[in-house]
């Protein structure tokens, strides 16, 4: 059983995929973890699955484009689950076309999620790790902030998430936080589903093409992406910082 004295975990975009991935890695490694998505119910299953295990965890609904959201969030974590001093910046959405096809609102959407969303949490959650002389971020990159057809809206977001955990790595370093990005490659998800359905590929075939271009021979798990964040914010990991951990199933540039 974790004791009430476990050090807090927030991870967002935490209903299903990668986020739940992590957080139910989170818990098993001993931390109190706060679920976050835009519906707490959608969180259910996977606090469920954590506290069977003996684990604590907390669903909470955010919008974490929305300050005032954000902060309410957090509040309620400290509030009940105490001073939150790992933050895994998840959440994240696709509005993928190219860029003749892109709207307005496909690029404020994107760009709203994955960056004001990760600034906004990073900052409302900063403060308890300041304090408190230890924590880690993690934010979620992609292999696509390399450049990817038909993403310059996913693509920008991605690249700029680098930026900013590099930023955060030099400001937050001295009080004894980590900042580092996690970029995946083709990852098994909902959301990559939804790109082979979009695409018209069933997605067996779809896993299997991407599959063959990949050095070990398959595509990636949220397990894979839990495994490597679990590290990310261990003490073992306390002189890692400012560095974007390409997990891809082989090298990337």
């Amino acid at each position: 059983m974790i004791g009430s004295d476990a050090r807090v975990a927030i991870v967002t975009g935490a209903a299903r995929g990668i986020g739940a991935a992590v957080a139910a890695r989170l818990a098993r490694d001993g931390f109190a973890v706060a679920l976050l998505d835009l519906g707490e119910d959608g969180c259910a299953d996977a606090v469920a699955r954590i506290t069977a295990e003996g684990g604590r965890a907390l669903a909470v609904g955010v919008d974490v484009t929305d300050r005032a959201s954000v902060d309410r969030a957090v509040a309620r974590v400290a509030d009940e689950l105490g001073a939150p001093v790992v933050l895994v910046n998840n959440a994240g959405i696709l509005r993928d076309n190219l860029l003749f096809k892109m709207t307005d609102d496909d690029w404020d959407a994107v760009m709203a999620v994955h960056l004001r969303g990760a600034f906004l949490m990073s900052r409302a959650v900063q403060r308890f790790q300041v304090e408190a002389g230890w924590g880690r971020v993690v934010n979620l990159s992609s292999t696509s902030a390399l450049g990817n057809r038909g993403q310059a809206n996913y693509a920008a977001a991605k690249a700029g998430v680098q930026g900013f955990t590099k930023t955060l790595a030099l400001e937050l370093g001295r009080f004894g936080v980590t900042v580092n990005a996690i970029a995946p490659g083709f990852i098994e998800t909902d959301m990559t589903a939804a790109t082979a359905a979009r695409l018209g590929i069933p997605f067996e075939d779809f896993k299997k093409a991407v599959a063959a271009n990949v050095p070990v021979g398959r595509v990636g798990t949220p397990d894979d992406i839990a495994h490597t964040a679990s590290f990310l914010v261990s003490d073992g990991a306390g002189y890692v910082s400012g560095q974007v951990l390409y997990v891809a199933g082989g090298p990337k540039d």
